[in-house]
C-alpha cells in the first residue's frame, strides 16, 4: 500500500476518514480521542465550522496570485501578527522549516550589514529547526543527521539552559555571532522546558552583545502554551519569531516575524516564496486567530494544561517507568525511563488515544486547544492504561 511512497516514515497502519473537534474516525468508523492534533497543528480541533466556511467560500473566490500583486488577507493577517506578538513585519511562506530559514537568512544579512565575514548563529544541543539542509545543519541528533554530511558550518552549539556556556561561547566567539536561535520549549528532544529566566536573560545577552534574539515557536505559538507565544511568559520580545503549525489549522502555512533592526533587512528580491501568503492560507490564518479569541483558547489551554499535567502526575506517580512529567499549557512530556515498545499502537488500538513518543522515550501530548475537564480524563487514563497494557504485553 505504501511502495509508492519514498520510504520517509513508519506510518502505524490506520487511516483515518473524518475528524471533528477533538476526534478522529478510521475507515471501520472507529473514535479516537486526539491528544497529537497533528503534532501541534489543529489547534482549533478537526473541522471547525469556521475554518471550513472560510475555506469553501474562498476556494470559490480566488485561491492564487502571486506576490507580484497585492493580497489583502496576508496584510491582514501580518497586521494582526504583528499586533499580537510586538513585532513589526512579517514573511509568509509555507512551512516551518521554510520560516526558520528565512530567520537564517536574516541572520546572515546582519552579520554581512555588520561586516562581518563569516557570521555565527549560536543553537542549542538537541534542538530541531526542520529538515533542510540549513535548518537541519541548526538541529541537533544524530539520526536526523545520519548521511547528510557537509553541512553549513555556520553555527556554534551550546546546551539548552546553560547560561554559562553562553558566557564562554561570547567570549571565544564573540565578534563573530550574529543570532541565538532557540526553542522556547524544545519539542522533538522529549518537552524540555527553558528554566524560569532563561529567556529574559537571552533577551539582556541579545542586547547587550547586538545579536538578534530569533525564536522558534512554530511548535509553541498561536496559544499551544498558554499564551499567544511563549515568549510572552517571560516579558520579553524577540527581534525574529518563526510560526507554522497552528497557524493554519492543517493548512500549509509559514511565517517568519521581525522587527526594529531584523525588520528592514530584506529587499525585493532578496528572499521570495511561490505560494507564500497566498490568500487561502491567510484567510485561514485570521480565522483561526479569530476562533482562539472568541473561544477564549488561550485560558483554557492554561487551565486544562494545568489539570492535565497535575492529573498525569498524580496518576503515573507510582509508575516505575515514569522519570518525569513537564510541560507548559497543552504541550507535556511525559519522559520514560525506557522505551516501551508499540506504545502509540497499544494507545490507540486498545485505548482509542493518539499520542506520539518522541526520541524513543517520551511520550508527547499536544491535544486541541478546545480539549474539556472530561477530555483532560479521558487522555490520563488512556495513557495509564496505554502504559500498563504495553509493559505487561
Amino acid at each position: 500500500m505504501t511502495a509508492a511512497l519514498m520510504n520517509t516514515y513508519q506510518p502505524l497502519a490506520l487511516s483515518f476518514t473524518k475528524g471533528l473537534g477533538t476526534r478522529l474516525w478510521d475507515q471501520a468508523g472507529r473514535e479516537y480521542l486526539d491528544a497529537v492534533a497533528g503534532v501541534a497543528v489543529t489547534n482549533v480541533g478537526h473541522s471547525h465550522p469556521r475554518i471550513v466556511s472560510a475555506i469553501s467560500e474562498q476556494a470559490g473566490l480566488l485561491l492564487h496570485t502571486s506576490n507580484l500583486y497585492s493580497i489583502d488577507w496576508q496584510l491582514q493577517l501580518a497586521k494582526r501578527l504583528t499586533a499580537l506578538s510586538g513585532m513589526e513585519r512579517a514573511f509568509f511562506n509555507n512551512s516551518g522549516a521554510e520560516a526558520n530559514e528565512t530567520a537564517l537568512k536574516l541572520a546572515r544579512l546582519y552579520g554581512w550589514r555588520k561586516g562581518i565575514e563569516q557570521p555565527l548563529v549560536v543553537v542549542m544541543a538537541n534542538a530541531f529547526h526542520g529538515r533542510t539542509l540549513g535548518t537541519l545543519s541548526a538541529s541537533d541528533g544524530p539520526a536526523v543527521r545520519l548521511g547528510f554530511n557537509e553541512l553549513p558550518g555556520d553555527f556554534v552549539k551550546v546546551p539548552f539552559g546553560d547560561l554559562p556556556a553562553l558566557e564562554q561561547i561570547q567570549r571565544k566567539h564573540g565578534a563573530r555571532i550574529v543570532a541565538i536561535l532557540v526553542e522556547p520549549i524544545q519539542g522533538e528532544s522529549g518537552v524540555q522546558v527553558a528554566p524560569p529566566g532563561y529567556l529574559k536573560a537571552l533577551r539582556d545577552l541579545c542586547s547587550r552583545h547586538a545579536w538578534l534574539l530569533m525564536l522558534d515557536e512554530i511548535q509553541t505559538g498561536i496559544g499551544r502554551t498558554g499564551q499567544w507565544f511563549a515568549f510572552q511568559h517571560e516579558g520579553i520580545v524577540p527581534d525574529v519569531m518563526t510560526l507554522a503549525k497552528g497557524l493554519g489549522n492543517g493548512v500549509p502555512i509559514g511565517a517568519c516575524l521581525a522587527r526594529g533592526r531584523a525588520a528592514d533587512l530584506f529587499t525585493p528580491g532578496s528572499h521570495g516564496s511561490t505560494f507564500g501568503g497566498n490568500p487561502l492560507a491567510c484567510r485561514v490564518g485570521c480565522t483561526v486567530l479569530d476562533i482562539i479569541e472568541e473561544q477564549g483558547l488561550l485560558e483554557n489551554a492554561r487551565v486544562q494544561g494545568a489539570r492535565l499535567l497535575e492529573r498525569l502526575r498524580a496518576e503515573l506517580a507510582d509508575n516505575p517507568n515514569v522519570l518525569a512529567i513537564r510541560g507548559q499549557g497543552l504541550m507535556i512530556g511525559i519522559e520514560l525511563k525506557q522505551p516501551v515498545r508499540d506504545l502509540t499502537l497499544i494507545a490507540a488500538r486498545d485505548h482509542g488515544l493518539l499520542i506520539n513518543v518522541t526520541r524513543g522515550k517520551t511520550i508527547r501530548l499536544l491535544p486541541p486547544l478546545t480539549i474539556d475537564e472530561r477530555e483532560v480524563g479521558m487522555i490520563v487514563r488512556g495513557v495509564g492504561r496505554a502504559l500498563s497494557s504495553a509493559l505487561s504485553a
